[in-house]
C-alpha cells in the first residue's frame, strides 16, 4: 500500500481534501494520501520561538519532544503524553478543539460525507475526545459522532458520560461499518487504532502525535480497499489529514529503512502522474466511441458498446479512480489538457450509467467538481435522451415502431418506462409483472441472447397485452387487483373464476392489514384456500395457485 503525502497548504477546508490512487495488483493493498495542514492555531502543537500558543518552556519542551520521538508502541506513547503536559494542555485547549472541529466538520460534509465515506477523529486522549465530542455536537447532529474509549471507575463526570458497555460498543461498532448508517465519525484516541478494520473508513482527521509503528498502525485503518458496487463506491485509497505536524518532519517520524518508508510513502505528485498514465494509456479507447458530439448516434452506439456487464464494470471503475484523482487535484493548471476530454469520458459514463444502472440517484452522479465540469462541456439534454420516459400506450407503442433507426435506445426507452409506469401504480400487479417480465428482456438483450430487433418486439408484445388487459378489466368493472386474482384462475382453468374472485376480494376487504400483519395474511391465505377448494379438488394445483397469487400480491404492495 503506498501512501501519498501532500505537504503544501490546503485550500480552505475543502482544497486537496481527498486521495486517490490504484491498487498495487493482487494482495497488495490501496494508496493513501497524508496532508499536513497549516492552519493557524491549529496544527502546531509545538510553537515556534515567537509563535501563538501556550506557554514556551524550552528545555521541558525538548524533553517532552524527544520523548515522543522515541516511542513506537501505543500504550507506551500514552504514557509519555501524560507526562507531556504541555503538549496535551495545548491540544486540548478550548479555543483550539472548536477550531479543529469546526475545520473537521466542515472537511468532511464538503469533502468526504459527498463520498458516502466515514472517518475517525484521534484525539490526543480521552478527554480531547470528550471535549471534540461536545464541540462537533455544536456543529453536526449529534447522531454524526461517538466517542470510543476505555472507561475506568475512578474517571470524572466527563469521561464517565461517553462510559459505553461491550453491547453498545459492539453496536458502534456494526452500524459504522454500513454504507449510510451513523455514526459517520468515530472519536477515539488508542482503541480502534489498532485492529479495527472498516474499510469504508477513508478519512482520519490526525490530532495526536505519534511515530514509527504506532503511526503507520493508524494510518492502516483508512488504507483498506473497498468497492460498493450497488452505490457505485470505489475506494482504491485512504486520507489521513495532519493537524500536529507529524508529516512537517517524515523522516523523523518514521525512522524506518528508507526503502520500508518509499514503499508506504508516496509525493502528491503521483496523484497527477496516475491521472496522465489513466488518460494516456486507457481514455483513448472509449473516447474514440464519441464522433458526433453525443448526438442520437452516438448514444445508441455507446449502448450497444456496454451491453456486455464486464465490459461496463471494466469502465466505470476506471472512471470512477479517474474521477476521484480529478477532484483530489482541480483546481491545477496541470488538468487544463485534460478537461474536453475528462467532461467526454463524464459524458460517456452518465449515458451507459442512465441506461443500465438499476436505479439512478440524480445527486450521485458526479462528484462536484466533475459536475461543473459536465455542466460547462457537455449538452445534458443529449446525454438525458436515454432516460426519456413514453407513456405507455397504443399510440406510442405505434411510434416506436414506425420510427426508424436508434433500436438500442428505444429497447431502453421501452424497458424504464414500463418500470417507471410500474413505479407510479406499484400496487397493480399487472404491471408489477410487467415491468419484471421487460427487465427479462433487457437482461437478455445485454447478454446478446436477444438481438435489437426481437427485444423491441417482445417489448411491444408486453405493451400490447398490458392494453387488452385494461380493456377487458374495465369491461368488468373490476379493480386492477380483483382482475389479476381473476386472470389468474380463468388462465388456470378455473369453472367459475368470477366467483372465486369476488370471494377472494371480500377476504381482503375483511382484512385490510393483510400485507403488514401474519395474521390476517394467515386470515386471508385460509379464505382464498377455501375459495378456490369451492371449484378444485386438486390439492396441490389449489396450494400453487394460492401461493401464485399471494406472492403476486405482496409484491404489489412492496413485500
Amino acid at each position: 500500500m503506498g501512501v501519498s503525502v501532500g505537504l503544501r497548504p490546503c485550500r480552505g477546508a475543502g482544497g486537496q481534501g481527498g486521495a486517490s490512487g490504484t491498487k498495487g495488483g493482487p494482495g497488495k493493498p490501496a494508496r493513501t494520501q497524508v496532508i499536513s495542514v497549516k492552519a493557524p492555531g491549529l496544527v502546531k502543537w509545538l510553537p515556534e520561538p515567537g509563535g501563538k500558543g501556550p506557554p514556551r518552556n524550552e528545555r521541558a519542551e525538548g524533553t517532552e519532544r524527544a520523548s515522543f520521538l522515541g516511542i513506537s508502541d501505543i500504550e507506551e506513547l500514552n504514557k509519555i503524553l501524560d507526562r507531556a503536559v504541555n503538549i496535551k494542555n495545548f491540544l486540548k485547549g478550548k479555543a483550539r478543539i472548536k477550531k479543529v472541529a469546526q475545520y473537521v466538520a466542515d472537511h468532511y460534509r464538503e469533502n468526504v460525507e459527498p463520498l458516502g465515506y466515514k472517518a475517525f477523529l484521534v484525539g490526543v486522549d480521552r478527554e480531547a475526545c470528550a471535549h471534540y465530542k461536545k464541540a462537533l455536537d455544536e456543529i453536526l447532529p449529534p447522531e454524526y459522532s461517538e466517542v470510543v474509549y476505555t472507561g475506568n471507575n475512578n474517571d470524572s463526570e466527563l469521561l464517565k458520560k461517553h462510559h459505553i458497555d461491550e453491547k453498545k460498543e459492539k453496536e458502534i461498532r456494526k452500524n459504522f461499518q454500513r454504507y449510510g448508517e451513523y455514526p459517520k465519525i468515530l472519536i477515539v484516541t488508542e482503541k480502534l487504532l489498532t485492529g479495527f478494520d472498516a474499510p469504508i473508513l477513508y478519512a482520519m482527521y490526525l490530532d495526536k502525535p505519534m511515530r514509527d509503528h504506532t503511526l503507520l498502525q493508524a494510518i492502516a485503518r483508512v488504507n483498506r480497499p473497498y468497492e460498493n458496487e450497488s452505490q457505485e463506491m470505489v475506494k482504491p485509497h485512504g486520507f489521513v489529514l495532519d493537524f500536529v505536524g507529524i508529516f512537517d518532519k517524515l523522516e523523523k517520524a518514521l525512522s524506518f529503512d528508507s526503502d520500508e518508508v518509499n514503499a508506504v510513502i508516496k509525493d502528491l505528485a503521483l496523484l497527477k502522474s496516475l491521472f496522465k498514465q489513466k488518460m494516456d494509456s486507457q481514455a483513448a479507447a472509449y473516447l474514440s466511441l464519441i464522433t458526433r458530439n453525443f448526438d442520437d448516434k452516438d448514444v445508441d452506439n455507446l449502448i450497444e458498446h456496454f451491453r456486455d456487464k464486464e465490459r461496463r464494470k471494466t469502465f466505470f471503475k476506471f472512471y470512477k479512480e479517474l474521477e476521484m484523482l480529478y477532484e483530489i487535484i482541480s483546481p491545477d493548471k496541470f488538468l487544463r489538457p485534460y478537461l474536453e476530454r475528462f467532461a467526454t469520458l463524464s459524458g460517456i459514463y452518465a449515458v451507459v450509467r442512465k441506461a443500465y444502472a438499476k436505479q439512478v440517484q440524480p445527486d450521485r452522479e458526479f462528484l462536484r467538481k466533475t459536475n461543473a465540469l459536465v455542466q460547462e462541456h457537455i449538452d445534458t439534454e443529449k446525454i438525458d435522451s436515454v432516460t426519456q420516459f413514453v407513456e405507455i400506450n397504443p399510440e406510442t407503442l405505434k411510434l416506436i415502431q414506425e420510427k426508424q433507426g436508434d433500436y438500442n435506445i428505444k429497447v431502453i426507452n421501452l424497458v424504464k418506462s414500463i418500470a417507471k409506469a410500474a413505479e407510479d401504480a406499484s400496487d397493480d400487479p399487472f404491471l408489477v409483472g410487467m415491468a419484471e417480465r421487460a427487465k427479462a428482456v433487457q437482461d437478455s438483450f445485454e447478454d446478446r441472447q436477444k438481438g435489437t430487433a426481437d427485444a423491441i418486439k417482445d417489448l411491444s408484445s408486453i405493451i400490447e397485452a398490458n392494453e387488452r388487459r385494461k380493456r377487458e378489466q374495465a369491461a368488468k368493472n373490476m379493480d386492477s387487483m380483483t382482475y389479476f386474482v381473476y386472470s389468474t384462475l380463468r388462465d388456470a382453468g378455473l369453472s367459475d373464476p368470477d366467483d372465486a374472485s369476488a370471494r377472494i376480494k371480500t377476504a381482503f376487504l375483511e382484512h385490510p392489514n393483510w400485507a403488514a400483519s401474519d395474521k390476517e395474511l394467515r386470515e386471508v391465505r385460509k379464505l382464498i384456500t377455501f375459495a378456490l377448494y369451492r371449484q378444485e379438488d386438486d390439492e396441490d394445483k389449489v396450494v400453487s395457485l394460492v401461493e401464485e397469487l399471494l406472492v403476486a400480491l405482496l409484491k404489489s404492495q412492496g413485500k
